[in-house]
């Protein structure tokens, strides 16, 4: 039996844009992303905002229909005509957890509602039961089913998510930044719970973030985005000593460090202009017209991602 619990191949999300009368230009929001997920995993994803990292993960859930590319979960491909029974074995945590429970829905029924949809319960008892299991998994006590969202802080509104998604008992979370909205102390106790519900549940997590320390912290592996493509792949922590693309490298330049005398040795990474228009991508590799070690090939030719070694793979000509 493989490992491999999903499989992304060459995944594309183009959204056509109106620029002008009769004109449409596509919005390469994703464009060929491929990896695989193995089953109990986590798989870290990040890279800056408007990167792509959100509609990767909306994509594979099929939230967005995909422009092109193959979405492959346990050995079954994911396709319209079978995502309503895949949404049983993948489920995803929003990242604002103040806009993704509806306020006028008391917690019973937000958790309740996959049960409701998937009919996973014989009788009102059954379902009562499962619901009071589910809140006790992540940290809510019984009490609080019968209140609604706003009564709650953040970082409990997002264990409601947590627990509607493990309603069903999935085998597979996309949690798409579930504590960029909280706050630090609140993060760690999410990020904690995370961790414990995988060693319970077995499930395997893409998690997609902004802050490399929480992804380095909760990721076995970890791959970088940038303008719609992975750049570049490796263990949690071969990347983080080992960075080899120079977008990785910039961006755990800037990790803030508590010792101040590594921080002040350390030398900090600046990147030169903005990021592109996914509209008018540049010829070639799309980091190029911000790499110091761009040369014609990188203007000419995209890079594509290739083993360095030990399975950490990179996008880029001379690194």
């Amino acid at each position: 039996m493989s490992d491999v619990l999903l499989e992304v191949q060459d995944l594309k999300q183009h959204f056509p844009i109106r620029t002008g009368f009769f004109q449409k230009t596509p919005l390469k929001a994703v464009d060929g992303v491929s990896f695989t997920i193995n089953k109990g995993e986590t798989l870290g994803l990040v890279g800056e905002s408007g990167c792509g990292k959100t509609t990767v993960g909306r994509t594979i859930l099929r939230l967005y229909e995909p422009t092109s590319g193959h979405v492959i979960f346990d050995g079954e491909e994911v396709t319209k005509n079978n995502i309503n029974a895949m949404r049983k074995k993948m489920q995803m945590v929003f990242q604002d957890p103040y806009s993704s429970l509806d306020p006028r829905m008391t917690v019973e029924d937000i958790i309740g509602e996959p049960l409701d949809v998937h009919k996973l319960y014989s009788n009102k008892k059954e379902r009562r039961e499962k619901i009071l299991e589910l809140m006790n998994y992540v940290g809510l006590n019984s009490e609080h089913a019968t209140r609604y969202a706003h009564e709650f802080s953040g970082g409990q509104r997002q264990r409601i998510g947590i627990a509607r998604a493990l309603a069903v008992d999935p085998k597979f979370i996309v949690c798409d930044e579930p504590v960029s909205a909280l706050d630090v102390s609140i993060q760690a106790q999410v990020i904690n719970m995370f961790e414990e519900l995988q060693e319970k549940l077995g499930v395997a997590y893409l998690f997609i973030a902004h802050d490399l320390l929480v992804v380095h912290h909760i990721s076995q592996r970890i791959a970088v985005m940038y303008l719609g493509k992975i750049v570049e792949m490796a263990d949690a922590d071969d990347l983080n000593n080992n960075p080899l693309h120079p977008y990785t490298q910039s961006l755990l330049s800037a990790v803030p460090i508590p010792d101040p005398d590594i921080a002040r040795s350390r030398q900090r990474i600046v990147l030169e202009g903005d990021v592109p228009s996914p509209l008018k991508m540049p010829t070639g590799c799309p980091f190029r017209t911000r790499c110091r070690y761009a040369t014609e090939q990188c203007a000419q030719e995209c890079p594509e991602l290739t083993d360095r070694g030990n399975g950490h793979m990179s996008a880029c000509f001379n690194r």
